[in-house]
């Protein structure tokens, strides 16, 4: 069986990372727009590198908790596309072997001159030099900002439409376009189930609900599916 999974932020809230759209989440907290757009970073680079420097070191520091670990269990025993909108590498150290970024890697820095990716697990500042090109102030997180496109799209569609479960994990359904990828599952007749903390935004989209914390839901669930 195909498995198509998508996580958000939720997946991750019990290993201690902040939800984005809940009443305390991290956008209730800060303006995304003065920190996440690419007019943000051209008119104040030093803040916007302290606001992902804080977030990188959080991620650093924590740890893949059970749901995590399930989906890594399920990409073992079967046929898993795993998508996430998270730019933690939590999955990844979980043990998921393929784990596709639609909104980019927290762990990766970028440079907007060269393109040049790297791996980033300390500081980013405006001093610091591209490592391909050697450009000063051209360093930025390799994630997608509120107006830019995300990552590998036409293959995660291409994936979702070809799967035999579409499974959302941990997200509020509430942007686009991955909030998109489960009605565009069942236009092709995909089996959809939603696993929650509450109900999303489009929980009316799935056939099957879940709710409850993701380390206990996410687990009986794969264990369902494994049998």
């Amino acid at each position: 069986m195909r498995v198509f999974v998508l996580t958000g932020a939720g997946v991750s809230a019990e290993s201690g990372l902040g939800t984005f759209r809940d009443a305390d989440g991290i956008w209730a907290r800060f303006d995304p727009m003065k920190l996440a757009t690419p007019e943000a970073f051209a008119t104040d680079p030093a803040m916007v590198h302290a606001f992902y420097n804080l977030r990188r070191r959080n991620v650093i520091d924590a740890s893949p908790n059970e749901a995590h670990a399930a989906i890594a269990k399920l990409a073992r025993h079967g046929d898993l596309f795993l998508c996430t909108q998270n730019i933690d590498d939590l999955h990844e150290r979980a043990g998921s072997p393929s784990v596709h970024h639609m909104h980019g890697e927290l762990l990766i820095s970028r440079c907007a001159f060269c393109g040049a990716r790297t791996e980033q697990f300390g500081d980013l500042t405006t001093d610091d030099p591209c490592a391909a090109c050697g450009r000063l102030g051209a360093l930025r997180p390799d994630v997608v900002w509120f107006g830019e496109t995300p990552f590998d799209l036409a293959a995660i569609e291409a994936a979702a439409v070809q799967a035999d479960l579409f499974v959302s994990i941990g997200t509020s359904g509430g942007v686009y376009p991955a909030a998109g990828l489960v009605r565009l599952a069942r236009h092709h007749g995909v089996r959809t189930a939603e696993i929650n903390l509450e109900p999303s935004q489009i929980a009316g989209a799935f056939d099957k609900r879940r709710y409850g914390p993701a380390s206990i839901e996410v687990a009986r669930f794969v264990a369902g599916l494994i049998g």
